[in-house]
Parts: structure tokens; C-alpha cells; sequence
């Protein structure tokens, strides 16, 4: 008998998760708010149907953050059915261009296809039209410490 994966799950193991609902898909969007990264670390493979994105994630599952302080990983997010892609306030031209994820949502279609949104800060977004949600992360690296040496703050 299995269960689905929690929050908790993750706590100082590297992270390999899967989302084939919007369900799954809010525990990996909770994991993945405020990771940064280059504009270069993002592909899509047009003949694999696979958007990818190394992302350099703060580790919100971390319990021992008062220990050893604020770190991130590095992971790859990646989505795969994909049919198309759009975006605004991203500019592939520019390599030295920093991303920051909010959130990543799915928007449900007819026959489990939708659209899964990424919400970037600067009102940026990519929305990747799927025919079927799946959705991964996987930590590559060992954690390291924050630059900043804090974590991420946010408005209420």
C-alpha cells in the first residue's frame, strides 16, 4: 500500500518527486517557491515533449535550518507532454537574465490536458499547454549555503 508523498517527506533527504495531479503538483510548487536561476538553465526538448529548468531551490523542507542555517539545491524541474510554450517578461536573448519561481500551477483542460503556468517575479510567466500533467523534481546537487545567508521573505 503506498501513500502520497508530504511536505515532511523530504526533510534532509534529496528531493525526487512526481505530479500527475494539481494536488501533487501544489507539494512540488511549495518546494519550488523563490528558486532562482539563469535564463540559460531552461530547455525544451520540442521532439521529447520535455520542458526542463535547473533551478537553484531554497530547501523549505529543511528542519535543521536553525542548526546550519538558510540553503538551497540544485534541481530539475521538469514537465513533460508538452504541446506548446509561451511566455512573457522573458528574454532568451539575455544569458545574464535571473529567474525567480513563484508558483507553479495547472490549469485543467478537457481529457487531462491544461496548461501548467510558471509564475516568475517581474510579472513573468511560461505556460507550458500539456496534454497530460506530469511533473518532476529532483534535487542533483548536495545543499549549500544560502548566498544571502537568509531565507526568502514574503508580503501578507
Amino acid at each position: 500500500m503506498s501513500e502520497d508523498a508530504s511536505f515532511e517527506d523530504g526533510s534532509e533527504a534529496p528531493l525526487n518527486l512526481g505530479a500527475l495531479d494539481a494536488d501533487d503538483l501544489q507539494v512540488i510548487a511549495s518546494l519550488a517557491q523563490d528558486a532562482v536561476m539563469p535564463v540559460s538553465e531552461m530547455t525544451w526538448r520540442v521532439h521529447e515533449r520535455r520542458f526542463a529548468m535547473l533551478i537553484n531551490r531554497f530547501r523549505w523542507e529543511d528542519e535543521a535550518r536553525s542548526r546550519h542555517g538558510p540553503e538551497r539545491v540544485q534541481s530539475l524541474l521538469v514537465v513533460d507532454h508538452i504541446l506548446g510554450i509561451a511566455s512573457q517578461g522573458v528574454d532568451r536573448k539575455d544569458r545574464d537574465m535571473i529567474l525567480s519561481l513563484l508558483d507553479v500551477a495547472f490549469h485543467a483542460g478537457e481529457d487531462g490536458a491544461g496548461q501548467v503556468e510558471l509564475t516568475l517575479a517581474g510579472d513573468g510567466a511560461i505556460r507550458l499547454d500539456v496534454e497530460a500533467l506530469e511533473v518532476s523534481l529532483k534535487d542533483v546537487t548536495r545543499p549549500y549555503k544560502a548566498t544571502s545567508g537568509k531565507a526568502p521573505l514574503h508580503d501578507i
